[in-house]
């Protein structure tokens, strides 16, 4: 069976850390078992640890650190050749840039209106979508 190739965005994994019942942590399991592959660069493992050591989102330490070690453990890291100008949040080009360089299947993303629909190969996909795309038996 042929891999899937996906990068998730920052709110993905937020939001999985916040709810461990929810779909985003249904979504980060899956992009981290086979035959998923869920690919990451240094700059999104930057902004994943800066985002989930926010106060206000009042996640313990604990589960920081062990969701980052989970993803650092599990994630295929990748260097992007160049950097891109293409989405409405300056931020969020360090996404496609690795979906870029990982020539990814599939962002996830709760922000699909930052992206554009595509980025080359690379469809912009919500949680939910992903869900229906992968294990669609898993929602109602």
């Amino acid at each position: 069976m042929i891999p899937l190739r996906l990068v998730i965005d920052t709110n993905i994994v937020v939001s999985a850390a916040l709810k461990p019942d929810g779909l985003q942590r249904t979504v980060l399991l899956l992009a981290i078992t086979k035959p998923a592959r869920l690919y990451v660069s240094d700059p999104i493992l930057a902004e994943y640890a800066l985002v989930l050591a926010r106060p206000e989102l009042k996640i313990r330490k604990g589960v920081r650190q062990q969701l980052l070690q989970l993803i650092r453990s599990r994630a295929h890291r990748v260097a992007p050749a160049k950097r891109l100008q293409v989405t409405a949040d300056p931020d969020d080009n360090i996404f496609l840039e690795c979906a870029d360089a990982a020539r990814a299947d599939y962002l996830v993303t709760g922000n699909t209106r930052h992206f554009p629909k595509f980025w080359k190969k690379t469809k912009v996909i919500t949680s939910r979508e992903f869900i229906n795309v992968v294990a669609p038996h898993l929602i109602p």
